[in-house]
């Protein structure tokens, strides 16, 4: 459920709440039939997208230094359509074939519906979080132990799914597909907005990279994703608005949750 503010314990009465302007640290959606469109036509808000983090894959050349074979390999874990995008490009690049028993194990619905870019679906044994977080992910994992796992991450990753895997004694490897870049947030962040959305844990860390002394004060914070969640929460900041969650499992529905609370 998206969450609402604690007026008492936050201290953020809701009828000192406004919510005009919105930062997504997303880029602009290609299409104007994006949804967030409706949502700021609905609520008459100022949305601005600006990433705040850009995604550069590894070379083929440099996974190699790894010593992965994927051939050896009976299940995939995939924490983001990042890791499913540079997974396939690197098997591409390097002319690999996966095998069609490998087995996917996805943080999110969202993210293994994703997989249809690269397989077909129904024909392969997909499994996902039911919650969308780490821990439903990992419940699911307990039930193949028997599995030997790719777990695809990014030059910064830090995550419990690792941890569990090597307390739990399950055979893996974690593999560098791609890096994460901070994006210039100086002339974006000149300007106050009511709220800032966060997609990834970088991405946090990139405001704080910027502005080391940030006060959210009276600045919502919504966040996508268990890890962001958590990024959030870990740097102090109070987090007002979560997604994905069991009536709102888009960031968008989640913001309409909240809004249509606070503009009631």
């Amino acid at each position: 459920m998206a969450k609402a503010v604690n007026s008492k314990k936050k201290g953020v009465e809701k009828k000192e709440l406004k919510v005009n302007s919105i930062l997504i640290t997303q880029p602009r959606p290609d299409t104007d039939r994006s949804p967030y469109f409706d949502l700021a036509k609905k609520y008459d808000l100022k949305l601005d997208f600006h990433a705040f983090i850009r995604v550069e894959g590894l070379s083929g050349k440099e996974f190699r230094k790894q010593r992965i074979d994927i051939g050896e390999y009976t299940a995939i874990i995939f924490t983001s359509r990042y890791a499913v995008d540079h997974f396939f490009r690197i098997c591409e690049e390097l002319k690999i074939k996966v095998s069609q028993d490998m087995k996917y194990f996805c943080i999110t619905e969202a993210v293994a519906l994703y997989l249809q870019k690269f397989i077909l679906y129904r024909k392969r044994k997909v499994f996902f979080s039911a919650d969308g977080s780490t821990a439903g992910l990992l419940e699911v994992i307990g039930k193949h132990k028997n599995e030997k796992y790719i777990l695809p991450v990014s030059d910064t990753a830090k995550n419990d799914i690792a941890q569990y895997l090597l307390k739990h004694s399950i055979k893996y490897a974690e593999g560098t597909l791609y890096r994460m870049v901070s994006n210039d947030i100086a002339g974006v962040m000149s300007s106050p907005y009511d709220m800032i959305v966060f997609f990834s844990p970088f991405s946090v860390q990139t405001l704080f990279d910027f502005d080391p002394s940030f006060k959210q004060n009276g600045t919502l914070i919504g966040a996508f994703g268990p890890t962001t969640s958590k990024a959030v929460e870990d740097s102090g900041l109070r987090l007002d608005v979560k997604a994905p969650a069991v009536n709102a499992p888009s960031m968008v529905s989640a913001l309409e949750l909240f809004l249509s609370d606070v503009k009631k």
